[in-house]
């Protein structure tokens, strides 16, 4: 006979009540981030123009940094008992950050559809913080402090590099 296979919301001991909600939002905050990440990359490979080297290295360690954010929201989904994405068409369903399949954006324009992308992902940050206070999951509540902290440096790196004299 085999085992009773468990569900998702009994997969995992630190599963709480009633996150679902929360885990919906961090699975979008997935999404998002991987979507960035590949727009971020995208511009960083594409970029020209006078300030090249300074730009191109920014979004460099803007990309690395949005990366490794991946892993741990996606974690986080996962010991609340609850499933994260499994595709491309997952990913693509869920983002709510655009696209961008330009053949050429000028290197204005790149950086300030990062700002923008960057500061709705600190907005989306902060939903999902109350959410996730509202399930009483202060592992997550404590990490989503830090994401947001993080998306906020690059929001502010790239509305200062924005900004005219």
């Amino acid at each position: 006979m085999k085992p009773a296979r468990a569900t998702t919301s009994e997969s995992s001991a630190l599963a709480l009540p009633n996150a679902a909600t929360a885990a919906d939002a961090l699975n979008v905050i997935v999404a998002d981030l991987l979507a960035l990440y590949f727009k971020t990359k995208n511009f960083h490979w594409h970029m020209t123009g006078p300030h090249f080297r300074d730009y191109h290295l920014l979004l460099d360690e803007q990309a690395i940094q949005l990366f490794a954010v991946v892993d741990d929201v996606a974690e986080r989904v996962r010991k609340t008992g609850h499933a994260t994405l499994r595709s491309v068409g997952d990913i693509a369903r869920r983002q709510t950050i655009k696209d961008n399949d330009a053949e050429f954006v000028s290197p204005g324009d790149m950086l300030a559809e990062l700002r923008d992308d960057n500061f709705a992902l600190v907005r989306a940050l902060r939903k999902a913080k109350v959410l996730v206070d509202q399930a009483n999951d202060n592992a997550t509540s404590g990490l989503l402090d830090e994401w947001t902290d993080q998306a906020e440096r690059r929001a502010w790196f790239l509305f200062e590099t924005t900004r005219s004299s």
